[in-house]
């Protein structure tokens, strides 16, 4: 069995590599290192509509109960909803059962410490370690956790805070107090990916105001992510030229990233995003030593455009999970992908996508601009991508032949261009990224490179 952990949590096949089995001994795992200490501890579990969704919550609510935890389900919610309620209730964990924007047949396990916060490298070997020993003592009679559904009307067994209206009240308000401003006049539409955010996401924007045109939100367990939403931009630029809407958002199956469309079904991606917001909270006063926090995956844009906003731009190595880290280390206030997650610290844990649509519906709301003037401060340079087939990864991408050749091509771009290699996170690949102003010196440079690299 290779590290069980990805970049984010869990994923595989719902039932093949991730089966109730493997779901049962990751939440006792989990249990053990989150929950000691511990009284009486409690985990908020929450999922997206995946049909197998509902077999792996069982199995992580067993598992939970069996390790003596106390179980809170709230039902089909974001991923950040679940790690706000984690915070809220005070919970020494959270659990969220989705495989993002994966396609139907994955599920996964997202889990969260106290506070709503992801797990960082060292828990999550502690929890695998656990994981590979024998079976743990368990408790028994009343040291056997409770499980509460928040679907469930309240009663003496379940207080009324936590009621499911409660907690799906309590996350919609949560959101619309994070800006002041009334959208009201913006019309967006909305695709939900048919998924965790198909009643959540519309509720939030007409809270705030906006007139929300919401399409793909009837989920049904099988059709999340299934042509639409954040992977599949199709419908939602179609939407809003149909409708007429001033811009369209869309979200993942969990709610986690959102990537935007103009009024022309333009596409306006994270970097844009993260440029649009940068430079909204830096004229507020609000961005935290004037720097925002990306992935070595965003644009030569995105880094042209903040320097000449007079914003300094830190980058981590590619995950939200990093990005998190070093917003966490430096006390900084944005952060976040090209792919859409983009993370506010002030008003939540971890990337939320229907969060970062309100507040670009905010700035729009607040300028009186289009979204496609606001995006306009971002220039995408020309980027060519190769995937190149390696036996070792690893192995080659510390070649020496292959570094030489990257700084040789650094050195031909000067401040004209950048040069990325890195080895795939999942795969045996070796990824080679060339951006540069002359898309035909990039492309030339990408393709000399990844001759080099499938040589090995």
């Amino acid at each position: 069995m290779g590290r069980l952990f990805g970049t984010d949590g869990i994923r595989g096949l719902a039932n093949g590599s991730l089966g109730p089995e493997l779901a049962l001994r990751v939440a006792g795992a989990a249990a053990e290192v989150l929950g000691r200490g511990k009284a009486r501890p409690l985990a908020v579990i929450g999922r997206d509509p995946r049909a197998s969704g509902e077999m792996l919550e069982a199995a992580v609510t067993a598992g939970l109960t069996a390790a003596g935890v106390d179980v809170l389900s709230v039902g089909v919610l974001p991923t950040p909803a679940v790690a706000y309620l984690t915070g809220l209730y005070d919970a020494c964990l959270g659990v969220m059962i989705s495989a993002s924007h994966n396609p139907m047949p994955d599920n996964g396990i997202k889990i969260f410490a106290a506070g709503g916060h992801k797990l960082d490298d060292a828990i999550e070997d502690r929890i695998e370690a656990l994981i590979r020993a024998d079976t743990p003592q368990r408790p028994t009679g009343a040291g056997l956790g409770r499980v509460r559904s928040a679907s469930a009307a309240a009663g003496p067994d379940v207080p009324a805070k936590y009621s499911l209206a409660g907690t799906h009240e309590r996350y919609v308000e949560h959101l619309v107090a994070t800006t002041g401003e009334d959208l009201a006049g913006l019309t967006v539409v909305v695709d939900c990916a048919n998924g965790a955010a198909s009643e959540v996401a519309p509720a939030v924007y007409r809270a705030a105001g906006a007139t929300v045109i919401a399409i793909n939100a009837e989920p049904d367990g099988l059709n999340i992510n299934d042509g639409c939403g954040s992977t599949h931009l199709g419908p939602v630029q179609a939407a809003v030229l149909e409708y007429g809407a001033d811009l369209g958002l869309a979200l993942d199956g969990d709610a986690d990233r959102c990537l935007a469309v103009d009024a022309t079904g333009a596409v306006v991606d994270g970097d844009a995003i993260l440029a649009v917001l940068a430079i909204a909270m830096r004229e507020r006063g609000e961005l935290a030593d004037d720097t925002l926090v990306a992935t070595v995956m965003s644009n030569l844009g995105l880094h042209i455009a903040m320097r000449e906003a007079g914003i300094a731009l830190r980058t981590t190595g590619v995950g939200d999970r990093y990005v998190l880290e070093e917003l966490r280390r430096g006390g900084f206030s944005l952060g976040g992908e090209q792919s859409g997650h983009v993370i506010l610290p002030a008003h939540g844990t971890t990337g939320d996508g229907v969060l970062t649509g309100l507040h670009l519906m905010a700035r729009m709301a607040a300028t009186g601009r289009s979204m496609a003037e606001l995006a306009s401060v971002l220039s995408t340079v020309p980027q060519v991508l190769v995937n190149v087939p390696v036996s070792d990864k690893s192995l080659v991408a510390a070649a020496p032949a292959v570094r030489e050749a990257v700084a040789e091509a650094e050195r031909s771009l000067g401040d004209s261009g950048r040069v990325l290699l890195r080895p795939s996170g999942t795969e045996e690949l070796v990824r080679v990224m060339v951006e540069a102003t002359d898309p035909a010196r990039a492309r030339q440079l990408a393709d000399d490179l990844a001759r080099l690299v499938g040589s090995f």
